[in-house]
């Protein structure tokens, strides 16, 4: 087998349909657009409605999007004390490691579960509920910038 001689297999490629060449060619005449009119002649852009008022104008604006909005991954207190042992160290490379997070976006630590291993936070943000129980069960939280 050599490169000139290879061919497609027979099926595996269809001719490009040729609109407008006569009845007997499938597409003849109206070439598959239908009877006179604007989009038989040209295109109309996504939701023209043939000068109505398009529907997205008609339709109110509403909210906004605040430019400050900071997204975080959430880990919960159950899910570190399923995930670490007591006297491990918390942070953005071991959370990673552990499978718990996994897109690059800022991590803040939730109250959910309890927690009862004394553990070293080094992540920057946590909810107060979060605070209060590691540091109830001896753990340290380590200020992270």
């Amino acid at each position: 087998m050599e490169l000139h001689t290879l061919k497609a297999t027979p099926g595996s490629r269809k001719a490009k349909h040729r609109v407008g060449r006569g009845h007997a060619a499938g597409k003849g005449k109206q070439a598959g657009r239908g009877q006179s009119g604007q989009t038989k002649r040209s295109t109309v852009r996504l939701g023209f409605e043939g000068g109505q008022l398009p529907l997205f104008r008609r339709i109110p604006k509403r909210g906004f999007n605040n430019v400050n909005h900071v997204e975080y991954q959430t880990v919960n207190l159950v899910d570190l004390e399923n995930k670490y042992s007591t006297g491990e160290v918390v942070s953005y490379e071991t959370l990673l490691a552990k499978g718990l997070i996994k897109r690059n976006l800022p991590v803040k630590i939730l109250a959910k579960g309890t927690l009862t291993k004394k553990l070293t936070i080094e992540i920057p943000t946590l909810s107060q509920s979060a605070k209060t129980a590691i540091e109830k069960v001896g753990g340290t939280i380590i200020e992270v910038k």
